[in-house]
């Protein structure tokens, strides 16, 4: 950027950095996913090199866009997992505390599947089916609990990310080990019985398919029958007698 007024030339970095900071907002760019090169950037937000290079530096100094050398510039993992409270240690850990779990999941989820098929792009569909895809893969080889049970987390993770509501993958995104420990929860205690086992992958395909054709009330009504199977299927097993298998948060992120 050409030496001028220092006050112009803020006010200009402060406006691209805003813009690319609404595509990251949207979902356009997601946590993770490699910056666009500058020609694509300086076409899509129709500004100059010189303007959008000191918009990255901006988004930089706010730990926005992180840079590796090698790698490029990249957008920050914005949601860090903290080491576990006492109250996230108690939620994850007493028996009755991982049905409250599942009901903050129905009311976020069915809304993620609804808006997801309402407001999704061909790229939020495309990683949906990718995830959907490797869910079924780790299925069917039965590589084990704990990765089947990050496949899962992984499938409605895009769907959510998919409903480009920030505030909402934002509180998915903080309880990151509380989801999974009921996910890990459905996999362990279910995923063992073939009956309950078929109704859940075929309510999973259910999910995917309402999404991706963009029936939107139909994905919310899945996505909340999904839960509700998967809690009274648990509350049977508790009724026989057996304890519920659940994984411990971890030690750190």
């Amino acid at each position: 950027m050409r030496e001028g007024n220092p006050d112009l030339e803020t006010q200009i970095a402060d406006a691209v950095a805003g813009r690319i900071e609404r595509l990251i907002a949207d979902g356009e760019l997601k946590p993770g996913q490699a910056i666009p090169s500058e020609r694509r950037l300086t076409v899509k937000l129709g500004v100059s090199r010189s303007a959008l290079r000191e918009g990255l530096k901006v988004l930089r100094t706010r730990g926005i866009i992180a840079t590796t050398q090698g790698r490029g510039s990249f957008v920050a993992v914005l949601t860090k997992q903290p080491l576990p409270t006492p109250m996230m240690h108690l939620l994850g850990s007493q028996p009755r505390t991982l049905y409250d779990i599942f009901e903050v999941r129905e009311m976020l989820e069915s809304e993620s599947a609804r808006l997801a098929a309402l407001r999704g792009t061909p790229a939020d569909f495309a990683l949906i089916s990718r995830r959907y895809e490797e869910m079924r893969e780790a299925n069917e080889r039965k590589i084990g609990e704990s990765m089947q049970a990050q496949h899962d987390y992984a499938f409605h993770l895009a769907i959510s990310q998919a409903s480009h509501n920030p505030v909402l993958v934002h509180m998915l995104s903080s309880v990151t080990e509380l989801l999974l420990s009921s996910v890990f929860a459905s996999v362990n205690n279910l995923y063992c019985r073939e009956a309950e086992k078929r109704v859940i992958d075929k309510q999973h395909a259910r999910l995917y398919k309402a999404v991706i054709e963009r029936q939107s009330e139909q994905a919310r009504k899945v996505a909340s029958e999904h839960i509700d199977t998967t809690v009274a299927c648990l509350r049977e097993i508790e009724a026989e007698g057996s304890p519920l298998v659940r994984a411990p948060l971890q030690s750190g992120a």
